[in-house]
């Protein structure tokens, strides 16, 4: 396959997932991987509140930038029967156990850093950014 050939694939791959993202996280729900058990109901009270989808094990994405007052809202899309949790490092949060297709959400008043994990996967860490 030539260079220009391949490039068209991945390029056009990029945007399938492109659009399948956004797709996945418009309006006022989300819908998760394939099975699209996932929802997440957005408050319309909250502008410009931030999704991390959890999913693969990971924060998607790990860091997240946002100014103080905003909210950031944890939703669980693993397609199986995997629970997670975001815990700050500093003990600022703490959310429960989060199965599929649940959600927790957490709104950050002052600047800074905040690092948090999994409780039951430390391996899974994230960052939140408040400016």
């Amino acid at each position: 396959m030539s260079l220009g050939r391949r490039a068209m694939v991945w390029g056009a791959a990029g945007v399938i997932a492109l659009a399948a993202a956004v797709a996945c996280f418009s309006d006022r729900s989300a819908t998760g991987p394939a099975t699209g058990t996932c929802r997440l109901p957005i408050d319309e009270t909250v502008p410009g509140s931030v999704v991390v989808p959890i999913s693969n094990f990971a924060f998607q994405p790990a860091e997240v930038r946002i100014h103080a007052g905003q909210t950031v809202t944890w939703v669980n899309c693993e397609e199986d029967a995997t629970s997670h949790t975001s815990h700050a490092n500093d003990e600022t949060w703490s959310s429960p156990l989060l199965s599929p297709g649940t959600t927790f959400s957490h709104t950050f008043d002052q600047a800074g850093t905040f690092d948090y994990h999994c409780d039951p996967h430390p391996f899974m860490t994230g960052r939140v950014v408040v400016e």
